[in-house]
């Protein structure tokens, strides 16, 4: 298969920058007037997903609000992956797995195998075990042509406890280790590689205060970077934020997209003109 961070740069060329996200907590279906039920997440899955598959660069399922409905939960976010493959829409997983040894192996197999039924294009992962515990799942995305996203900067306040500590910081290091990865990609090193990682899009402050923005431009692969919308950031903090590395940012909206109601049509249009602003913004 074709290495995942090639075929994200060529649907962000196609497509734009906008990741379509899919985190149905039970306060938006409120907001969609939908039950917390089964029922209710199959209906908003399938309504957010006919109103973007095919018009965005990727799709961005939380699987936390799949999981926390058991079993029938699990089948609605595999009929979901399986819908996107056959959209050609690629497929972020948000699971943010983190482990040691057999157990992170389990995981590699579970969300990264060829035919796993759980297979999606890329995945993100915590490195906070060390970056080298990671290996399992990083040796599965690149065998199979897969991706992943490792954490390195993270908007929430207890993430500085971590990731912002010492000189230079933890974060720098993960930033330096996924830069070598990419390096190391069999096939070379291409214009975006498979192993990206995930700064949240408020943090370009941040990333000037800790002498990040250098390490950020040299990792070589894509930046996913929550947060634009309903948490506060615009496109144009992206642009401003992450300067130089603007065009390899590829931002998840989920709540934003709703903002007319769970309607496909108006999905569609908000994601579409929320699209153009990013365009505008990070493409300059």
């Amino acid at each position: 298969m074709t290495p995942f961070g090639v075929r994200l740069a060529e649907a962000m060329r196609q497509y734009g920058p906008l990741c379509a996200g899919i985190d149905a907590h039970p306060q938006l279906l409120a907001r969609a007037g939908l039950p917390d039920t089964v029922e209710s997440l199959r209906r908003f899955t399938g309504t957010v997903t006919e109103a973007v598959a095919g018009r965005v660069a990727a799709v961005k399922p939380q699987s936390a609000f799949y999981e926390r409905h058991g079993a029938a939960g699990i089948a609605v976010l595999e009929t979901l992956l399986t819908d996107l493959a056959s959209a050609r829409t690629l497929s972020i997983l948000d699971v943010k797995r983190g482990d040691i040894g057999s157990t992170m192996t389990a995981y590699a197999q579970a969300y990264l195998a060829e035919g796993a039924p759980l297979a999606a294009d890329a995945v993100t992962l915590s490195p906070y075990l060390g970056f080298g515990s990671l290996a399992p799942a990083l040796d599965e995305a690149q065998e199979s042509g897969r991706g992943v996203f490792v954490l390195a900067l993270t908007s929430n306040p207890e993430g500085a406890q971590v990731q912002h500590r010492g000189d230079p910081p933890v974060a720098a290091d993960i930033l330096a280790q996924v830069a070598e990865r990419n390096a190391a990609a069999p096939s070379g090193r291409p214009s975006l590689g498979s192993v990206g990682v995930v700064v949240g899009a408020n943090l370009g402050p941040t990333l000037i205060q800790l002498g990040l923005a250098e390490s950020l431009g040299a990792c070589g692969g894509p930046i996913l970077a929550p947060g634009v919308g309903a948490q506060g950031a615009t496109p144009a903090d992206l642009a401003a934020g992450f300067g130089s590395s603007a065009d390899r940012v590829l931002a998840p909206v989920s709540r934003g997209l709703l903002d007319a109601g769970l309607d496909a049509t108006r999905v569609r249009e908000r994601c579409h003109r929320l699209n153009q602003e990013l365009r505008e913004s990070l493409y300059r």
